[in-house]
């Protein structure tokens, strides 16, 4: 979708709507994990029950997560600051605890901070571990497997979110040059187009100018005719200039009205050469055969052009032009 076609609230949904699943999934386990404590106590347990503290340091991760867009190494620290705080203390080990957590580690290596986000992991992990150690509690080794695969799987699955993401720009990015050479090559073609037809207007225009003038005294009815076919072909040329330059401009709201120019229109382009004094005759041989639009097109402005030329630099001659299956001969 063009950039000026997408919602406002876009953007902002990306940044409130991760943060809001988290906190929700986080206010929802801590809520689920108090109700069992309550309900089922541990007299054996050395966790500390959750208090304000321990909320306020649950909360830290999904309020990190609204800020992610601003910085994301630094939204990863908070929250693993706040996880290892959390552990250090001694809470209770609970589901939603490094959601947060998660979730940042991995918008951070989808963003390209891999480096830095390791880096943050590998610290947390030995502040952590020191602190246990310091406190005289036991590090849980056989835990240390799989929070390691769970880090892999995480790094993993940001930097797959990268190389996608990437690939969706570049892609993107192509279809956008495609579109530009499209749009290049369409107004080639209507500069071809309008070339066309200026010349052959105002070719004819001026050789009418010319008769007019010099009949003006002499023969003012065929100066009158000539002066007819003037503004006739003022006309044709002021609306065949205003359609392909809406084209051009891409502004056109209303359908052509003319039909494109084809072979099918040969006798009418003729009969506009006759009445500019240039004698021309047709002849058809063999059968026509329906053309292609663009081949229809090309065949009536070879012809169109070439009795432009031929009024303004030669004389009569004959000349052939072969279209389909049938060839058309002028003179």
């Amino acid at each position: 979708m063009p950039a000026d076609r997408r919602p406002m609230w876009g953007p902002i949904a990306r940044v409130l709507v991760p943060a809001l699943v988290v906190g929700l999934f986080t206010a929802g386990g801590t809520a689920f994990t108090v109700a069992r404590s309550a309900r089922y106590p541990d007299p054996g347990t050395t966790a500390l029950p959750l208090d304000v503290l321990a909320v306020v340091l649950l909360a830290a991760g999904p309020v990190a997560l609204l800020f992610r867009h601003l910085n994301r190494v630094v939204a990863l620290a908070v929250c693993a600051a706040a996880v290892v705080v959390y552990l250090g203390l001694g809470y209770p080990l609970m589901g939603p605890l490094g959601f947060a957590f998660a979730v940042a580690l991995v918008s951070a290596v989808a963003a390209g901070h891999h480096h830095r986000a390791l880096a943050v992991v590998v610290v947390a992990a030995a502040v952590l571990a020191g602190w246990l150690l310091v406190t005289g509690r036991p590090i849980p080794w056989p835990a240390t497997a799989p929070v390691l695969a769970w880090l892999a799987a995480l790094v993993a699955a940001g930097a797959l979110w990268r190389v996608r993401r990437e690939h969706t720009a570049q892609a993107r990015r192509a279809a956008e040059a495609e579109r530009r050479r499209s749009a290049d090559a369409e107004r080639l073609r209507i500069a071809q187009e309008l070339h066309d037809v200026l010349g052959h207007h105002v070719s004819l225009i001026n050789v009418q100018a010319g008769v007019a003038l010099y009949l003006m005294d002499d023969d003012p009815e065929q100066a009158r005719t000539a002066l007819t076919e003037i503004k006739r072909a003022s006309r044709d040329l002021l609306r065949e200039m205003r359609s392909t330059l809406g084209v051009l401009r891409g502004v056109d709201e209303q359908a052509p009205r003319a039909p494109t120019p084809g072979l099918d229109r040969l006798d009418a382009l003729l009969d506009e050469v006759r009445a500019a004094g240039l004698p021309v005759r047709r002849a058809t041989e063999g059968t026509p055969r329906p053309l292609p639009t663009g081949v229809d097109l090309a065949a009536y402005r070879i012809v169109q052009e070439s009795l432009t030329n031929t009024r303004r630099h030669a004389g009569r001659a004959p000349r052939w032009s072969r279209c389909g299956s049938a060839t058309t001969r002028w003179t």
